[in-house]
């Protein structure tokens, strides 16, 4: 048998693998075919509603630190600590409901005078209408405020040239561990 890389094990899982999309064909010819007809379509507007399980501590923890800066320690704010998250996103607040997608990205302290991340990541959906769509989310989100509000950049599938409004609020928050339930409310103009 051949030796394979990394690079190559990672193709040959997605590939077999893959999600279908409802109603959307990828590829370069299907993107080129997707924007020739994109003067007659119509804009839509989607509404989503999921809850975000951010765990740090725990037997299965979904984001973990990956780098921190020499101050993170001595901070207030926690600046400059970075983590990774896989997290998964479900339809209600209980971790054990149904999953709908993965909020994939990171997330890192970003201000020396409030605790505020900088958020960079895409909700990834894997069941019902959305399944193989992203929205990318790029955006600061001081976790202390009730209400935070992050820009929708992006997406792909059924959400191409998405933007829009990701809103943000604790649903629940352990101190001790650090872990978290963020419930989200995402509006979205799309094709």
């Amino acid at each position: 048998m051949a030796k394979v890389g990394i690079f190559g094990l990672l193709f040959m899982l997605v590939t077999a693998a893959s999600p279908a999309v409802h109603g959307v064909t990828f590829g370069p010819k299907a993107v080129d075919q997707w924007f020739e007809k994109l003067p007659q379509a119509k804009e839509k507007m989607s509404k989503l509603h999921f809850y975000f399980h951010d765990t740090v501590t725990g037997k299965n923890p979904t984001a973990f630190q990956i780098a921190q800066a020499n101050i993170t320690n001595k901070s207030n704010t926690f600046f400059g600590f970075l983590s990774m998250m896989d997290d998964p996103l479900t339809v209600t607040p209980d971790p054990n409901s149904e999953i709908v997608g993965r909020a994939q990205g990171m997330y890192g302290s970003a201000s020396f005078n409030e605790v505020g991340l900088l958020m960079t990541l895409n909700f990834v959906f894997t069941d019902g209408k959305y399944n193989g769509s992203t929205l990318s989310v790029l955006g600061r989100n001081p976790v202390l405020n009730k209400y935070r509000e992050m820009a929708i950049v992006g997406g792909s599938g059924v959400f191409r040239l998405a933007r829009g409004i990701a809103t943000a609020k604790t649903y629940w928050f352990n101190a001790t561990s650090g872990n978290a339930i963020v419930e989200y409310h995402v509006v979205v103009l799309h094709y």
